[in-house]
């Protein structure tokens, strides 16, 4: 089989996996994004998903993003494709990332925040960039400090730092990672009932990023409208691309 024809099967399956997930809640199929996440995959790839009709990809470090994001460019020229942020960002990272990213996910501290925000607005001004960036704050389902995420009770002062931004940033949402070697269901419902208590305060930032390979049916039945899958599309972890 080749390459075009195994992602073609592979969207298929996730596709179906989404829409029978979203029949089972009770929800419309045109609710759940897909994200595909092409980090170490070849730019090549990304290239063959937005011939079969996946407008937005995921990287999760900078490095190997901005390389690929010119290269995919260069291959599909016409292809109107959104690149996402969903990797841990450092601060130093900030004004490579600005230049290349529709949407940062993994927005988890002020401090962070803030280097964002001078690295867009930089952008903007020397028309680097055309529009504002959509931003998601990352929670924190499991208090792990290693694998990022803003604790739950800080959420509300970090998304009113972000919305106060609304000419750099367009607050969107939230995002999580389950916690590593539990059911993620309950972790998935705190987020949900986070996600509501952030949307009383900014209706516009209805976006929950939740869900990958191996948990988008839990993450779906617990509000999702966005899922990050990789290996599912992809298979196995790859060589990056130069």
């Amino acid at each position: 089989m080749d390459r075009r024809a195994e992602l073609a099967e592979n969207l298929a399956a996730v596709r179906a996996r989404i829409a029978a997930a979203c029949e089972a809640a009770g929800r419309s199929e045109s609710e759940v994004r897909l994200l595909a996440v092409t980090k170490t995959f070849p730019a090549d790839d990304a290239a063959l998903l937005t011939d079969l009709g996946v407008a937005d990809l995921a990287e999760n470090r900078d490095q190997e993003a901005a390389a690929k994001t010119g290269e995919v460019a260069r291959l599909r020229p016409d292809a109107a494709v959104r690149w996402h942020m969903v990797g841990r960002l450092q601060r130093n990272k900030a004004r490579s990332v600005a230049r290349w990213a529709a949407e940062v996910q993994t927005v988890d501290s002020p401090r962070l925040a803030d280097a964002l925000a001078k690295s867009v607005a930089a952008a903007l001004d020397a028309g680097g960039r055309e529009r504002p960036l959509d931003v998601l704050v990352q929670a924190s389902l499991d208090d792990d400090p290693a694998r990022g995420g803003c604790p739950l009770g800080e959420l509300p002062a970090l998304a009113e730092r972000i919305a106060e931004k609304s000419d750099i940033f367009h607050l969107r949402g939230l995002m999580a990672v389950a916690p590593l070697g539990a059911d993620p269901a309950p972790a998935f419902a705190r987020l949900a009932e986070a996600a509501g208590s952030l949307r009383r305060d900014h209706p516009e930032a209805t976006e929950i990023s939740a869900g990958m390979s191996g948990d988008l049916e839990q993450a779906i039945a617990h509000g999702s409208t966005c899922v990050r899958v990789g290996t599912a599309l992809l298979g196995g972890r790859g060589l990056a691309s130069p």
